[in-house]
């Protein structure tokens, strides 16, 4: 009785001998299992780096705007366009009356017109010297602001409450504009121009975590005083307000900051908000669902290819029993069971497409760690799991479509098989 070692090895000989056709056999194994490969690690990486993205802001942080997050101008109803913007009380009644909510925020800008492309920010300019940086996150901001979306400041400080009521045009930048500006990282006292408004440097943020998912602007930074900005832009009156609940009690905040917006807005019982509340969780699962579409998808398109390889794996097996009955015959006359036959077979197939499956992840993790030197921003990261279940998966395939052509091996009758020529 032959051994698993020994049917191995013997398979291990025929792929050797016939080089060019297993190769061939597995070719479509080859390339389910490296697209299986690539995919998950896009996926993986994808999902990391938004994950990260959003953890970085804080998990109880509530995003609370005029319309939801994500909305496209394009898709309002007449409603929606003409919503009031949240204003600065809105923020200090919820930091008064939502006892579960420990910081408030709010961000003052020019008031957005939905039929206008661009946000806020895209016209504005800093400056310093001949240097420039557009497309800007450019607004006014409580001095809470760090406490509520977990901002760093890596140099210096930020804003004080006494600057922010005495509107002092001092201004705390982001890593991209510290970076451009001013690369020995000794901005702090400096003067920048913000759309011709000097501010004096006093902090800089920390780099915002996230590649992809992130908002080109995320680290293109100037945050200057709620006051000072109020005092150079006396029109603007969109707000953006941010709340941080008490660690264990973002349901409970989030349901006070909505039934309190809902009745300063004068929202009847039977009326959709007038408002977006989002938070990072939120925003996270809704990623996390699109995700696992795209990974089914995926899972699909990565199938057709085993298909395939499962299809030619039995052709060359029941090619190899027509050109092998000879031998066939001999073993079973010396006393080889069908179990053993069958054994036999089965074990080659299984190396067959093990060993495309082997190949397929090599040529997947080629692939995988080549993706960010063409798009610098693809975060990519090849999970052990997807290895091991390709692999799996790919032996599975040889073990499935070999079944066949093994009983049918060791159905062969030893007289005529070994009068076969």
């Amino acid at each position: 009785m032959l051994h698993f070692g020994e049917n191995s090895r013997m398979a291990l000989q025929t792929v050797r001998e016939h080089k060019t056709r297993s190769f061939l056999t597995v070719l479509g194994v080859v390339i389910g299992v490296a697209a299986m490969i690539f995919v998950a690690s896009i996926l993986v990486g994808v999902s990391r780096d938004v994950e990260g993205y959003l953890d970085d802001y804080g998990t109880n942080t509530l995003f609370i705007f005029r319309w939801d997050m994500g909305i496209s101008f394009g898709r309002m109803n007449a409603e929606q366009r003409m919503r009031k913007p949240l204003t600065l009380e809105d923020a200090k009644a919820i930091q008064d009356e939502c006892p579960h909510v420990k910081y408030v925020t709010a961000e003052l800008f020019p008031r957005i017109n939905p039929d206008q492309r661009g946000g806020p920010g895209a016209l504005q300019v800093a400056r310093y010297g001949s240097k420039e940086i557009s497309n800007l996150d450019y607004s006014g901001a409580t001095s809470s602001y760090p406490d509520v979306y977990n901002a760093h400041v890596v140099q210096g400080r930020f804003f004080t409450e006494f600057e922010d009521s005495h509107s002092m045009d001092v201004a705390v930048i982001g890593d991209e504009i510290d970076k451009n500006f001013f690369p020995a990282h000794d901005g702090l006292g400096k003067t920048i121009l913000v759309d011709g408004v000097a501010y004096q440097v006093i902090g800089v943020l920390e780099k915002r975590k996230g590649q992809l998912f992130k908002d080109e602007t995320a680290d293109r930074v100037v945050k200057v005083p709620y006051n000072a900005y109020h005092k150079h832009y006396p029109a603007a009156d969109e707000h953006f307000l941010g709340a941080e609940a008490y660690p264990g009690f973002k349901d409970a905040a989030e349901d006070e900051v909505r039934g309190l917006l809902r009745r300063r807005r004068n929202v009847p019982y039977d009326k959709p908000d007038n408002f977006g509340l989002s938070s990072a969780e939120a925003i996270a699962d809704n990623f996390r669902q699109i995700m696992s579409t795209v990974a089914l998808m995926a899972i699909v398109i990565s199938s057709i290819g085993l298909l395939v390889g499962g299809v030619g794996v039995m052709n060359i097996m029941l090619m190899s029993v027509t050109e092998r009955t000879h031998e066939i015959g001999i073993r079973k006359a010396i006393g080889a069971r069908r179990g053993d036959v069958i054994r036999q077979f089965l074990t080659e197939a299984v190396v067959l497409t093990g060993l495309g499956g082997l190949l397929g992840v090599l040529l997947g993790v080629v692939a995988s760690a080549s993706l960010p030197l063409i798009f610098p921003s693809m975060p990519t990261s090849v999970p052990i799991w997807a290895v091991v279940a390709a692999v799996l998966m790919a032996m599975s395939v040889g073990l499935f479509f070999g079944i066949y052509p093994a009983v049918k091996a060791s159905r062969l009758d030893p007289v005529e098989a070994l009068r076969y020529e």
